[in-house]
């Protein structure tokens, strides 16, 4: 079955062939050192890293779950995306966090344990703590990139969506170790061309094709059966369909993820951009380039999910057809786990031979003669599969020649992610554990030469993992809420409470880790823990709570079980570092005017978060409205938005770069002078 053109092939074989052409362009570059392979030397200008953040945020399975969710919701599918893919601890970041982390030198977030913790055996514990929690963390979320491209790319081509996964990741993993860094940097930028393209492309078709808002409520409320499909106001209650019921209480889940953000934001920031960033004045900006620039995929989802309405109101206009389908291949094929679903869907639409002529004939008066087609939207409840309509648009709306185009888009954005986690989770096992205590004395072709091989088994090892669930949305839960809830605490801690110490960070983080795996093995296991059970290790709420209780009472316990952070690492931390908390002993060794300067720079720093969630929040529901012609309320939201960005910058933006203490902002250069200015004088003799 052909469902692409040959340009479209050409188009897609082209892509490729340049992203692994351009990484072994830079492999010479990405080898020079380490510094080099894994943070471009740090001479990445910030406009650029602002763009690769937002490329490497654009994934395409997340663009997959969000579409979904516009899909069945309309705008407010937005609020549901509050708990990732609406990324408000950018928010954090750019605010604060980014340029704590980057005060630091260091050049992973586990190497910047030695520097918080001291190099005693508290900080090497938390150190490798730190490296395997977040090579754990990484694998879940390589998994779920996993998943999403294999059932993305199934539709296009007549293998399963295990080979499509496995063929699309080689080629990502092959530029990416080649070049670390470099091929991350520099392919985001490329692609960050082709998906504007395809953003302008997809809004544009929507927009033309959209019949009006009085007609598209209509629709769209037939086909998703919300009548309040075109509102963007977080209802306290909206109906989903099977498989969704627990996003029922819209305000209340909303609110929960909009918390979670800000809570996780402010232990995060340890990405290799902000490591990377010349000062904190480019911390900020290329922050705010970075969630400026994520709003351009927003109109291109909400043109999906408008599309997407359209298109199953033609397929389908008796969606009764669907679960009697499903009920059919049940009953004749046999009984299927949920996580086997898309792969038996694939196999009877590309080999019905293999199948009983009666039920393929079945299948096909109830579908139509473009049975096969229509089967990919199969859902396993018998419904149309909302995490397949971005596929199926371009399958069936889109014309050939521009087909190929969005496709290669989105593998650029599903690329572009990849290669950042794997040139992140590379990073920490080549710097944090094979480097700093298997082989110190390693030279860089080596520790480079073994990042290869650790990142090909890393991939192998997602890929497994990937194809363990049922669905990519159950990853994401688990990625979110139960081992985020885990890890969230220790990584908070750290910077906010001066008593805190390595093994504080170390057992919280390893009791929070183990608790999140354990929950995810009581989902996989084939056992029957009860209704109760149940609850706990399939309700997202429940296992954020349960894995963060975990991680805080490791925390607290383990603080003080272990010694206390030497004194002399403890002040270099908090005079380069600057953050507010639960600081006193440390703030009195400062002298007036520096603790003064300090103080109005947490002042506002903190004062201009609201102003900067609001302005974010607006600025991703703007197009949404404008997609789907809802002129009203987008005249509404931008008041919202033009006052949010007024009080950010008065409050922040015109204060960018102003420290607490200026002389101190470029204090440290690497981990390894930890303690020195750039000039060798010492950081206690500046304050």
């Amino acid at each position: 079955m052909r469902y692409l053109g040959w340009t479209d092939y050409t188009v897609i074989f082209l892509y490729c062939s340049l992203l692994i052409g351009l990484g072994l362009y830079l492999k010479k570059r990405a080898s020079r050192s380490m510094e080099d392979y894994f943070l471009g030397g740090r001479k990445m200008p910030w406009w650029a890293l602002g763009i690769s953040g937002m490329v490497s945020y654009l994934d395409l399975t997340g663009t997959m779950v969000i579409v979904s969710f516009l899909f069945m919701m309309g705008p407010r599918g937005l609020f549901v995306e509050f708990r990732g893919g609406a990324v408000l601890v950018l928010a954090v970041m750019m605010l604060w966090t980014g340029k704590w982390h980057r005060r630091s030198g260091c050049m992973t977030n586990a190497e910047w344990m030695i520097y918080r913790f001291g190099n005693t055996p508290g900080g090497h514990f938390a150190r490798l703590a730190g490296a395997i929690a977040m090579i754990a963390a990484n694998l879940a979320m390589v998994a779920y990139l996993i998943k999403g491209t294999g059932l993305f790319m199934a539709m296009f081509l007549p293998i399963s969506p295990q080979a499509c996964a496995m063929l699309m990741m080689a080629v990502a993993t092959a530029y990416i170790l080649t070049a670390g860094f470099y091929a991350v940097v520099y392919t985001d930028i490329l692609q960050a061309v082709i998906i504007l393209i395809a953003v302008l492309t997809v809004s544009t078709i929507a927009f033309l094709r959209n019949p009006g808002a009085q007609q598209l409520a209509q629709v769209a409320g037939e086909v998703t059966g919300q009548s309040a499909w075109m509102s963007s106001v977080c209802s306290w209650k909206t109906p989903m369909p099977k498989g969704y019921e627990q996003y029922t209480y819209l305000f209340l889940i909303s609110a929960f993820y909009l918390f979670r953000n800000i809570f996780f934001g402010m232990g995060a920031g340890g990405e290799p951009r902000y490591f990377g960033a010349k000062d904190d004045k480019e911390c900020g900006k290329l922050t705010f380039l970075w969630t400026a620039l994520t709003m351009l995929r927003w109109p291109m989802m909400m043109g999906f999910a408008v599309l997407g309405v359209l298109m199953v109101r033609d397929l389908f206009p008796d969606q009764s057809v669907l679960t009697e389908t499903a009920a059919l291949i049940k009953t004749e094929v046999g009984q299927i786990d949920k996580s086997r679903w898309a792969h038996t869907l694939s196999s009877i639409i590309n080999t019905p031979e293999h199948y009983s002529p009666q039920v393929i004939d079945q299948i096909a008066t109830l579908l139509g003669p473009q049975w096969q087609s229509s089967l990919h939207l199969l859902s396993f409840e018998g419904t149309v599969d909302p995490e397949r309509i971005l596929p199926a648009v371009i399958l069936y709306v889109i014309p050939y020649g521009f087909r190929g185009l969005l496709l290669v888009a989105l593998l650029a954005a599903s690329f572009s992610t990849f290669g950042s986690f794997l040139n992140w989770t590379t990073s920490f096992f080549t710097r944090d554990i094979y480097q700093a205590y298997l082989r110190p004395r390693a030279p860089s072709r080596e520790c480079i030469q073994i990042s290869w091989v650790f990142g090909f088994g890393f991939v192998i090892t997602a890929f497994v993992f990937a194809y363990s669930v049922k669905n990519i949305n159950e990853i994401w839960d688990w990625f979110i809420m139960a081992l985020g809830g885990g890890l969230v605490v220790p990584n908070t801690l750290r910077f906010y409470w001066w008593r805190f110490n390595g093994g504080g960070f170390a057992i919280g983080t390893l009791v929070g880790l183990t608790s999140a795996v354990l929950l995810r093995l009581g989902q996989i296991l084939p056992v029957n823990p009860g209704p109760t059970m149940n609850v706990l290790f399939n309700n997202p709420a429940s296992q954020f709570f349960i894995t963060l209780l975990f991680g805080l009472a490791g925390s607290i316990i383990g603080t003080y079980l272990t010694k206390p952070t030497p004194w002399d690492t403890l002040t270099t931390f908090y005079r380069t570092t600057r953050p507010f908390g639960l600081h006193k002993p440390l703030q009195n060794l400062l002298s007036p005017t520096v603790r003064e300067q300090m103080k109005k720079e947490h002042r506002r720093d903190i004062a201009a978060l609201p102003f900067a969630l609001c302005w974010q929040i607006t600025l991703f529901l703007l197009p949404l409205q404008l997609v789907i012609k809802s002129y009203r309320a987008f005249i509404i939201t931008f008041c919202i938005f033009a006052a949010a960005l007024a009080g950010l910058y008065l409050i922040w933006l015109r204060n960018l770069g102003t420290s607490g203490d200026p002389q101190a902002s470029d204090a440290v250069d690497t981990c390894s002078n930890r303690g020195k200015s750039k000039q060798g004088i010492p950081v206690k003799d500046k304050i």
